[in-house]
């Protein structure tokens, strides 16, 4: 696989152009050049190294067909197709090809599973009735926590809010997502001024560290070490399998459409590219329905 790129240079020139254009995640691009080296190698072993012009989509199709007998799961034969498409429509931009080969492609169906999340009831016996440690850690923790569930962000942003992220007098917090791209999230007043607090003591524990968070040692909070704390006190109130920060974005989402919010504004409020991401969040919400439905309404 070394000597994919030795064959199509063009990878090379995808993946920078990922990185310094599209401003890809590091993770992210590693992803697209594991699924591209895999995919123009096989090229190279069965079609003798074929021209970018000239792929198949036949090519393509026996490649992801391996893939599914290899056992490969839909999802990730879905990721490596989008890879390919995302690589030849970035081919047509240059010109190098006028068609993608990935227009006669279609993608394994995935059996939609619905995004689990923790109850509104839960969320408040682990704020209300769960007992925090009355020093720094158990501070930070619980703050933690509630900003998880207040706003929905990701793991990977949370560790990264700066002091100055937070405006106090607007009750907001501004978020670094993915693609750079900046969201200015509302919190509640009460939050704000728990947040406002936390800073005011924060020097005792350390100075100078710009980082919203910090732990009991002046350091700045590690993504591991977060994701082991909520573990540790979602696992006190709720019993479902998957007890990570991701679970608080997804109940974050899935109360708010619950309780009747716009779709739209979700979407804004997550930070997703598109509607797509969003919609799976409708379906938590029709399932409240359909339950209140079976339960009032006499012909169900």
């Amino acid at each position: 696989m070394s000597d994919t790129k030795q064959y199509y240079p063009e990878i090379q020139s995808f993946l920078d152009y990922l990185q310094f254009e599209k401003r890809y995640s590091v993770h992210t691009i590693e992803a697209y050049q594991n699924d591209l080296e895999q995919f123009f190698a096989y090229l190279i072993k069965q079609f003798d190294t074929p021209s970018i012009p000239t792929i198949l989509a036949t090519f393509i199709r026996t490649w992801l067909a391996s893939l599914k007998n290899d056992d490969i799961t839909a999802k990730s034969i879905n990721r490596k197709a989008s890879a390919l498409k995302s690589f030849f429509k970035y081919q047509m931009k240059l010109g190098v090809i006028t068609v993608s080969p990935m227009v006669t492609v279609s993608s394994p169906k995935i059996s939609k599973r619905l995004p689990e999340f923790v109850l509104e009831s839960n969320l408040e016996t682990l704020f209300k009735h769960v007992e925090f440690s009355d020093d720094w850690k158990g501070k930070t923790e619980r703050l933690v926590l509630q900003l998880f569930y207040a706003t929905g962000i990701r793991l990977s942003e949370l560790v990264n809010i700066k002091e100055g992220d937070v405006d106090y007098s607007k009750s907001q917090v501004k978020v670094l997502g993915k693609g750079n791209k900046e969201r200015i999230i509302p919190i509640s007043n009460e939050l704000a001024e728990t947040l406002r607090e936390y800073v005011s003591k924060k020097s005792k524990v350390k100075e100078g560290v710009s980082n919203l968070f910090i732990n009991e040692n002046g350091k700045r909070l590690q993504q591991r070490s977060v994701y082991e704390f909520v573990h540790n006190y979602l696992s006190i109130v709720t019993t479902i399998k998957k007890r990570s920060p991701h679970i608080l974005r997804h109940s974050f989402a899935t109360h708010l459409m619950n309780n009747g919010a716009d779709l739209n504004s979700v979407k804004e409020l997550l930070g997703h590219a598109s509607l797509a991401s969003t919609q799976v969040y409708t379906h938590n919400s029709i399932e409240k329905l359909k339950d209140v439905f079976k339960k009032a309404h006499p012909k169900a």
